[in-house]
């Protein structure tokens, strides 16, 4: 618990310095920049559910930005405490081959859905009908980024050695990081960078599932010949068993 509580207090220290260095932007978000936030909602939600649900509250205590009403639930203490402390375990789980595979086919139910949620709550308190092609958006975009993650996870965990894991995780981490911060102070060079990279992670999910498939067969095939060869083993000794004829 201990632990817990000086990683939250030095995340919040962290954030604090970096809001300052920002600048904080206490106005109220345009148009663009909605658009944006719900975008980054949706898309970051795929990869690192509870590090959005905290990054978006802490930022909003920190008045770094000024949430819109949907959000603001997110910057209450209890629901940082909450985020935070999921944030925590899900770092060093999904660092670990193999566990990090089963955290992604456990939240494979509620990332999409949270995504979706996340981007309607952007405008869910001014309009209905942006709130529902929010929804939509954040939706679509939390499966492309989950579909990519989950599937590079499972091309990374055929590797022996955990290096790979570490680094992709943490690749992740920056990824989601850095998109959060572009969407809030650069909106139109967020969206223009996210079509590319929802291109690329569709992409990617396309190759990565052709090379599973493959090694899927590899190993189907294997498996065959040795059936089969155990099969021809024991027609073998049943032939030798069988007692001549005079």
């Amino acid at each position: 618990m201990d632990t817990l509580l000086e990683w939250l207090a030095l995340t919040t220290s962290a954030m604090h310095s970096l809001a300052a260095w920002l600048q904080p932007a206490t106005s109220a978000l345009d148009l663009a920049a909605l658009i944006a936030l719900a975008a980054a909602l949706g898309w970051a939600s795929g990869l690192r559910l509870y590090a959005v649900l905290f990054i978006t509250g802490l930022t909003g205590a920190l008045n770094w930005i000024h949430l819109p009403q949907g959000l603001s639930l997110l910057q209450h203490p209890v629901m940082l405490v909450a985020s935070g402390g999921m944030l925590f375990v899900e770092f060093f789980i999904d660092k670990i081959p193999g566990l990090d595979s089963i955290w992604d086919m456990l939240h494979s139910v509620i990332r999409v859905p949270a995504g979706a949620a996340l981007a309607a709550a952007v405008f869910g308190a001014d309009s209905a009908t942006m709130a529902v092609a929010a929804a939509v958006m954040g939706g679509t975009l939390s499966a492309a980024s989950f579909s990519a993650k989950a599937s590079t996870r499972a091309a990374v965990n055929t590797s022996p050695e955990p290096i790979s894991n570490v680094a992709v995780s943490l690749f992740e981490d920056g990824l989601v990081l850095a998109g959060f911060w572009l969407a809030v102070k650069h909106p139109l060079l967020f969206i223009c960078a996210l079509v590319v990279v929802t291109a690329l992670m569709l992409f990617l999910v396309y190759a990565l599932l052709r090379f599973l498939r493959a090694v899927l067969s590899r190993v189907a095939s294997l498996f065959g010949q040795d059936r089969k060869s155990t099969r021809l083993n024991s027609s073998h000794t049943d032939i030798s068993r069988m007692p001549s004829s005079a």
